[in-house]
């Protein structure tokens, strides 16, 4: 049964930066591509960025586009996610997310709050 469990977040400022980690366990991480979501207040939940298993490919929401880049390190079995720019709108609480056969499994998140 995988679990995941994100980190970094916190209170930056406008125009500061991040870098959330999601770290693995309980499955073959290198198998599966990883996902990060965010949940605002108010708003319906957002796919923010995708990374492949294999070969890296990332897909990026367009409210992020530029701003933020999904990486991986197999060997740590752990997904980044590098923001940079960050405005108000970046506020959420940040969900890593990946699919094991036909079951979603979620870490608990981390929360990122963008204001001076």
């Amino acid at each position: 049964q995988g679990q995941l469990v994100e980190s970094g977040g916190g209170l930056v400022q406008p125009g500061g930066s991040l870098r959330l980690s999601c770290t693995a366990s309980g499955f073959t991480f290198g198998s599966y591509a990883m996902r990060w979501y965010r949940q605002a207040p108010g708003k319906e939940g957002e796919l923010v960025a995708r990374i492949s298993r294999a070969y890296g490919i990332r897909n990026y929401a367009d409210s992020v586009k530029d701003r933020f880049t999904i990486s991986r390190d197999n060997a740590k079995n752990t997904v980044y996610l590098q923001m940079n720019s960050l405005n108000p709108d970046d506020t959420a609480v940040y969900y890593c997310n990946t699919v094991l056969g036909e079951v979603d499994y979620w870490g608990n998140g981390t929360l990122v709050t963008v204001s001076s």
